[in-house]
């Protein structure tokens, strides 16, 4: 077995403060996660930065933010190292053709497949990088990465059901962690006051060189560059399938009981289970978790990677 060299994570929970698309439980999330990664899987909390819009935190989680820390992350891996990135958020899906997929940062930024895609490219051979995102459509979130466990490799009979509203309960509120593109594509016109329904112009507009590489590269042949230069070490633990919403649960009487429901059955899945899980038998095991759950029980946890990281130790604990 190869020595673990460094450990390192970015976890950015986004509730989106005082906005219409508010969530509840996502900086429970990167917390909990937080407290998982330094007190089972031997991280250093000086190793693990954390943004969240929270009052009193330092880095807001804006997609240039993001991106900066993930960058930061890689460029001070070395070969043997674990690299961990959690997102607690909304995701989407882009508009664009091909209707890639898309975490929505906390300015609207997309960061899209293509973008993690170049990230992980850039991770040192030996060294692994893990992404959990519990999103909406994060299935795919790794562009062009090998499907494990997911729509076509392990079949839930899956049927598409409307977005429903927030429940009505006080006890049982659920939220879907879905911003429809049309909606972000909206907002972000009225900041522009460009009359366009390209979502990249006005992306390009606010944000320049920070925008999505989807639509600073819009040539299918620049961006087919970004294809897996070798046999990589990106793992994509997604909350749902390509097709699917995530759930934010909780948060209407006590916003501490708030949670997002994949990381959530993740954290249930490793209490439960003591010793070393296999990426591919945590994911498994969560998506046992969440079938049994109202509300959230068509919603299916995903993995991406190559063959030897689905038989790989989670997070490389031995």
């Amino acid at each position: 077995m190869e020595k673990v060299g460094k450990k390192l994570a970015v976890l950015v929970g986004c509730n989106y403060e005082n906005t219409r698309y508010r969530l509840h439980g996502c900086h429970n999330d990167v917390l909990a996660m937080r407290d998982v990664l330094v007190n089972r899987f031997g991280f250093d909390s000086q190793h693990i930065e954390l943004l969240m819009d929270k009052s009193g935190c330092p880095v807001m989680p804006t997609g240039a933010n993001i991106k900066k820390a993930l960058n930061k992350m890689v460029d001070e891996a070395e070969q043997g190292d674990v690299l961990y990135f959690h997102f607690s958020g909304h995701g989407t899906l882009t508009g664009k053709k091909n209707q890639e997929e898309a975490i929505v940062a906390l300015d609207f930024n997309y960061i899209t497949n293509v973008d993690i895609r170049k990230i992980v490219n850039r991770v040192p051979e030996g060294a692994t990088f893990t992404i959990l995102s519990d999103s909406c459509h994060s299935g795919g979130l790794i562009d062009k990465e090998r499907e494990q466990i997911g729509p076509s490799r392990h079949n839930n009979n899956y049927i598409s059901v409307p977005n429903k509203p927030e429940s009505a309960s006080k006890s049982h509120y659920y939220k879907s962690k879905f911003i429809p593109h049309e909606t972000i594509l909206e907002h972000l016109a009225s900041l522009t006051n460009i009359n366009t329904s390209d979502i990249g112009t006005h992306m390009l507009q606010l944000f320049g060189n920070e925008a999505s590489l989807l639509f600073s590269l819009p040539n299918q042949v620049e961006l087919d560059l970004l294809k897996p230069l070798k046999q990589d070490e990106g793992i994509l633990l997604s909350g749902c399938q390509a097709n699917e919403e995530c759930q934010d649960v909780g948060g209407v009487e006590n916003e501490n009981q708030a949670y997002g429901a994949f990381s959530h059955a993740i954290l249930i899945v490793l209490e439960k289970n003591c010793g070393p899980l296999i990426n591919k038998e945590l994911v498994l095991k969560s998506r046992d978790v969440l079938k049994n759950v109202e509300h959230v029980e068509t919603q299916h946890p995903c993995l991406y990677c190559s063959d030897e990281n689905a038989q790989a130790l989670f997070l490389s604990q031995g």
